[in-house]
């Protein structure tokens, strides 16, 4: 008999003190059939985060939601790496905790997957049915610029490359996150550039991209720049 699927959600967080519960329930809310865990991996946020994901294991059980907190801010790739350490289920979801990926796309990455087999399910904007709300134009060219230039310099077969929101084979995330180098916001494009270069099977379902609801969002010129050297480091190293 097939062994029945665990999902492990992590997610990191940084000042999301007003988002988090929110996340959580509507985690718990469109996952009713579904064996799942929510690793919470808070870079030591001081709006009090973790002070409110204490308060949800009261709620749901400290097995449901795994607080494992980190001293200071260390970055994404380290935090999914750390989560990681802590995941019991043999797919693991990442995804953003302001808000930006609703939980509702859940079912489909899983139905996907189950479908297909895919070793990476990932959330695009970019094809029928995906889409962007809140941001600006300047905002929705560069973020469709990025992606159309790594998508012609790179050929990774994927529409969506700066996206975060993915469901992997957890055994192939172990894989393609040890090999990976980047920082911040070119991390997820290393990400699926490396797993698409290794071969693994993956699909994609359109997703509508909200911008951050609480807080403020953390995209700025500085990460472009960065997003274009990373373009170029990958272009010379994969």
């Amino acid at each position: 008999m097939e062994e029945k699927s665990k999902y492990s959600i992590i997610v990191p967080t940084y000042n999301e003190r007003l988002n988090i519960s929110l996340i959580v329930y509507l985690i718990f809310k469109h996952l009713r059939d579904v064996d799942f865990e929510i690793i919470v991996v808070d870079d030591g946020s001081p709006d009090g985060t973790q002070e409110v994901v204490k308060q949800l294991q009261q709620l749901y059980g400290e097995d449901r939601i795994l607080l494992r907190p980190r001293a200071k801010k260390l970055g994404l790739g380290t935090a999914y790496i750390h989560g990681l350490k802590h995941a019991s289920g043999n797919f693991v979801v990442i995804m953003d905790a302001d808000l930006s990926h609703h939980p509702k796309y859940l079912p489909s990455f899983i139905k996907k997957q189950l479908e297909t087999g895919a070793s990476i399910v990932t959330g695009t904007r970019y094809v029928n049915g995906g889409g962007v709300h809140g941001w600006n134009l300047m905002r929705k060219l560069t973020s469709r610029g990025a992606n159309v230039l790594a998508q012609t310099l790179l050929w990774p077969g994927v529409s969506d490359l700066t996206g975060s929101f993915r469901l992997y084979k957890k055994s192939v995330l172990e894989d393609v996150i040890s090999s990976c180098v980047s920082k911040g916001y070119v991390f997820q494009m290393e990400m699926i550039v490396r797993a698409s270069r290794k071969g693994y099977h993956i699909e994609e379902v359109p997703i509508t991209f909200v911008d951050r609801v609480f807080g403020s969002s953390k995209l700025g010129g500085s990460e472009i720049v960065e997003y274009l050297k990373g373009l170029v480091y990958l272009l010379v190293t994969t």
